[in-house]
């Protein structure tokens, strides 16, 4: 490993440990120069345990937040994604916070406030900390504290995670499955964070260029059969159609609910539940449309030395992706699914809102 990759490989890994003390609610020191921004996770943080100690109350929520509580951003006209910093009077309870931040609350608890915006002082730390939120799964929200944590990273590490598609094969079977008796699966992790990525390769492996499909977990769907999405019949669609073909892989890519994690999944199914699509409840609760990352399907292939595909997708920017990260797609295959009364609408929005097609 030279001297520069080592030190990008360190730089992910003090993200990696960032992104872990927060799900664990341990206040973690974004550094930008001589500048620091300290910050405690509001989602798993002992807010009844922080509050009583505090007189000033400070929070760090994303633009979109601040747009549906109606609060400015003061560097909007620059960077309408930068979070905005707000503050609170004291006495302010844990739920009141809790109201606050979470978009899936907004139908019980209407009425908020008061709170005033503040001048975001650390613009760059401020957007990263939205990003260690994202990885973390969690809400992209936090108190503004002054004491410094344990836990100290830069910005510069926060790209670096995110830039890192530093991956090895860590186990290799074959696994027989239901679609097809000859197959191998192989097991991928991340250098940076040790996550587990899959590769199934379906039938015999020759010359020829083999169906690939990236699918990015889903548990609800994959698993428990949920309608409310197509992801279980896709996946199998997609093993059935490669058993029919000379051979074919499945890359299984941990990016629940595009992204976002299982749980702010789920909270995106609430805000459906309440009427809005699959794009404004992502949207809503302070996330990208779509947060994956194909660079890292594009590296599996690599570590199995397939360069040239024939990708099963409907979503162009799985050929977008794949292309630019040097992955020759040599055929975009559609994958036709049936529609249910459950899942028509998020179907419709997939091809008109980000551009889907069959």
């Amino acid at each position: 490993m030279t001297a520069p990759i080592a030190s990008e490989a360190k730089a992910a890994r003090r993200a990696a440990r960032a992104i872990d003390a927060l799900r664990r609610g341990w206040p973690i020191s974004l550094e930008t120069g001589r500048e620091r921004l300290n910050l405690l996770p509001v989602e798993t943080t002992d807010l009844d345990g922080y509050l009583s100690l505090q007189t000033n109350i400070s929070l760090l929520i994303s633009s979109s937040r601040a747009d549906t509580l109606k609060l400015l951003n003061q560097r909007a006209s620059a960077d309408p994604g930068l979070p905005v910093q707000i503050s609170l009077p004291n006495p302010v309870t844990a739920a009141e916070i809790q109201a606050i931040v979470d978009p899936v609350l907004d139908m019980k608890h209407p009425m908020k406030g008061p709170f005033r915006s503040e001048e975001l002082v650390h613009p760059d730390a401020a957007k990263a900390a939205m990003e260690l939120a994202r990885h973390g799964g969690l809400l992209p929200a936090f108190l503004i504290t002054n004491d410094p944590a344990e836990d100290k990273l830069s910005v510069g590490d926060v790209t670096a995670f995110a830039d890192s598609n530093a991956l090895i094969i860590s186990a290799h079977a074959k696994l027989p499955v239901a679609a097809n008796g000859k197959a191998h699966i192989y097991g991928f992790r991340s250098e940076a964070d040790s996550t587990d990525h899959i590769a199934l390769v379906i039938g015999d492996r020759d010359e020829t260029t083999p169906v690939v499909r990236l699918h990015s977990e889903c548990l609800t769907g994959d698993v428990l059969g949920s309608l409310k999405c197509d992801c279980g019949p896709q996946l199998h669609a997609a093993l059935d159609q490669m058993s029919e073909a000379n051979w074919g892989v499945l890359l299984y890519l941990r990016q629940e609910g595009r992204g976002i994690g299982l749980i702010n999944k789920l909270r995106a199914y609430a805000l459906q539940d309440q009427g809005f699509d699959t794009v404004d409840a992502n949207q809503r609760l302070g996330f990208a449309i779509d947060a994956r990352d194909f660079s890292i399907a594009a590296r599996m292939l690599e570590l199995l030395n397939i360069g040239q595909v024939k990708l099963m997708t409907n979503n162009p920017e799985k050929v977008e992706g794949l292309e630019g990260c040097g992955i020759s797609v040599e055929e975009r295959l559609s994958v036709k699914i049936t529609a249910n009364p459950h899942n028509e609408f998020y179907l419709d929005t997939k091809r008109d809102r980000t551009g889907h097609k069959l």
